[in-house]
């Protein structure tokens, strides 16, 4: 329509909640210091397609974002492209790190300095995770918040502007396996949307509550949803920790399911009705209109109830080791009538201590157009406002092909492993050859090699990079994949000019011209240099070989030669100018033999002799030529030292 073919602006704030139960979309700008909510739109699951905060059917969520989305573009008169998005906490791992850079000499801290700090302390607390065990799983970093600094001794809320030689900060790192933030990823490209920036749900949860004038006392969220039950702790002015419990208002409606024998929609109706109505009109699985006191459903759903405030208490419990100063109960299950004494029982708190969140809101938000203070908007509002007012960590973020990388960087990984989280693999760095034609040529093996790969092309902040370099928070990183080579494809004519032979045979048969050579096929030349051309395929052959059979990017760099040389293709196969070419690759001596042409080897030309599977590598890999980071198009001379491997088993060669 052509009310909606305007660009979304720069200024415009689309923060996207997508709950287990519901999605809820909200609109908003920058206003005075806070986020001003313009528009509003909210649509159930028509069935559960997610569970425990983890997305499910894919397609079907994508369905409701594209409906709020639609709905949202109606009320903007704008095309909406992207938007802002929160992982649920489910599968939450979390974790502390210290992180401690000390200069030469005292200077004044720049924020580029305090991202560099926070960056090590982040990388520690991923490394303490991998050696506690989950090292089998992907971790993705997708938020962290500060606790503390200190320089040169000092404990200081902000280093910036300060001048100082010792930098120290503890922080708070939260990360999630990959499969849940895929899945996130997922609906957003069916959508169409992209992502502005992506959080978790409790941080964003945090930043709507909890102003930060309020975080100096102990103070706990607890956000609510369907799926999940997200839990942020903060005090003396920082955020401390983050958990999460896997039961939630889903164990609510399946109690009624059970009490009442109905489907997940009837309950949910139930559920909301429970506040509002005395008694309650359904219709069970069996087809017949019921009614029940709203008393009874309440009796019905006690015990999972209380299990549900008990779970909560526990995990606050584990991550505080006491009872907060006050408890603030945000999302939809907040609502349920009962549930905040229930919670001030399982801690031992006075029931006047646990509040339903919304009371804040307005200290970082507001409309003129809707009512803000109700508690299932805690999530959507903080996505908004964690947005809007600079509250995401974007000095670790990394920029890629002009756009914001797929997450955040925890300031140890490799432009290899940025590339991976962003759906390339170590072929798109390499490229293939084009197929070769293998064929028998009067009794003796011969390659015809297709052409090399162009190669790919590799910059951090505009300078050239290798795959082992480090990724540091602000970089921008540029990279074109490499483009595989064409195969050797030959006609019957082609390959007899090849061979310098007047016309050939293939299989017993003289083919037409015309006809495309099959890999495999037997040939026999018929021209006065019959008995040269086997000499002539012959000593290429044995050095060629096996190589054929265990490096095939052996080829890439002859191809390049042979283009650049006036000498024949038949010429270029029976000429071997170079001497054998002895190498140490990851400490075991190897001998090159040389290559038909005469052409250098190249470190490329190691790569599949190396042992590794480069299309499933999940761990960051070195390649070093006498312990020096090097480019794959190095040439090799003899006794080079060449380590090829993962970069934990290169360290001990």
């Amino acid at each position: 329509m052509s009310h909606t073919t305007l660009p979304q602006s720069q200024e415009l704030i689309y923060a996207l909640d997508i709950g287990t139960r519901s999605v809820i979309g909200m609109l908003g700008t920058k206003k005075d210091g806070k986020v001003r909510i313009v528009a509003m739109e909210k649509l159930l699951h028509t069935r559960r397609v997610m569970m425990d905060g983890q997305i499910e059917d894919i397609s079907q969520v994508a369905v409701a974002v594209r409906t709020v989305t639609q709905r949202l573009e109606q009320s903007a008169g704008c095309k909406l492209e992207r938007a802002c998005v929160a992982a649920a906490g489910r599968a939450l791992r979390t974790q502390q790190g210290y992180g401690l850079r000390e200069l030469s000499a005292p200077e004044p801290i720049t924020q580029t300095l305090i991202a560099q700090l926070e960056a090590s302390a982040v990388a520690q607390a991923e490394q303490t995770l991998k050696e506690e065990g989950v090292a089998h799983q992907q971790l993705l970093l997708v938020g962290y918040t500060a606790t503390g600094y200190q320089l040169d001794g000092y404990p200081l809320s902000n280093l910036l502007g300060h001048t100082g030689q010792r930098l120290e900060t503890h922080v708070v790192a939260t990360f999630l396996p990959s499969g849940v933030i895929d899945s996130l990823y997922a609906v957003m490209r069916e959508a169409g949307l992209e992502v502005a920036s992506l959080t978790l749900e409790p941080i964003a949860a945090l930043n709507a509550a909890i102003p930060a004038d309020l975080r100096l006392l102990n103070l706990c969220l607890v956000d609510i949803g369907a799926g999940t039950s997200d839990i942020a702790l903060c005090r003396d002015g920082s955020v401390v920790g983050y958990t999460m419990a896997t039961v939630a208002g889903d164990e609510i409606t399946e109690a009624l399911m059970k009490a009442f024998l109905v489907d997940y929609a009837t309950a949910e109706n139930m559920k909301v009705q429970l506040a509002s109505h005395d008694s309650l009109v359904y219709t069970d699985i069996l087809g017949l209109e019921q009614t029940c006191t709203s008393q009874e459903a309440q009796e019905a759903l006690e015990p999972a109830a209380k299990m549900l405030a008990q779970e909560i208490a526990q995990r606050v419990l584990e991550l505080n080791t006491t009872a907060p100063s006050a408890v603030f109960l945000a999302g939809g299950g907040s609502k349920l009538a009962g549930l905040r004494e229930k919670v001030a029982d399982a801690l031992g708190m006075d029931v006047r201590r646990v509040s339903v969140a919304g009371g804040h809101f307005k200290a970082t938000a507001y409309s003129d157009l809707f009512s803000l203070d109700d508690a299932e908007y805690t999530t959507p509002l903080g996505i908004a406002v964690s947005a809007g007012l600079g509250l995401i960590n974007d000095s670790c973020q990394v920029t890629l092909n002009g756009a914001r990388a797929k997450l955040f960087c925890s300031g140890d990984i490799t432009v290899m492993d940025l590339l991976m989280m962003n759906g390339y693999n170590y072929y798109d760095l390499l490229g293939r050859n084009g197929k070769p034609l293998v064929v028998r040529v009067d009794g003796r093996r011969t390659v015809l090699y297709g052409t090399p790969p162009q190669p790919a092309h590799l910059t951090i902040n505009g300078a050239q990079a290798q795959p082992s370099s480090p990724v540091h928070p602000g970089d921008v990183v540029e990279f074109t994949p490499a483009q595989e080579g064409e195969d050797c494809i030959l006609t019957a004519q082609q390959l007899a000019h090849r061979l310098e032979a007047t016309s050939i045979l293939v299989d017993g048969v003289e083919p037409a011209s015309s006809d495309i050579i099959p890999s495999g096929a037997v040939v026999v030349t018929r021209s006065p240099q019959v008995a040269q051309a086997p000499q002539a395929a012959q000593a290429p052959q044995v050095a060629q070989a096996p190589q054929v059979a265990q490096a095939p990017q052996v080829a890439q760099a002859p191809q390049v030669a042979q283009a650049q040389s006036p000498v024949s293709p038949a010429k270029a196969i029976s000429t071997a100018t170079s001497a054998p070419c002895k190498v140490y690759l990851n400490g075991v001596a190897v001998t090159l033999a040389p290559k038909a042409d005469g052409a250098p080897y190249y470190v490329m030309d190691l790569l599949e002799r190396s042992g590794l599977d480069f299309q499933h590598a999940q761990r960051p890999v070195i390649v070093q030529v006498n312990d020096q980071e090097c480019f794959f198009q190095q040439v090799l001379q003899e006794g080079d030292r060449i380590k090829i491997g993962y970069a934990d088993e290169v360290k001990q060669l």
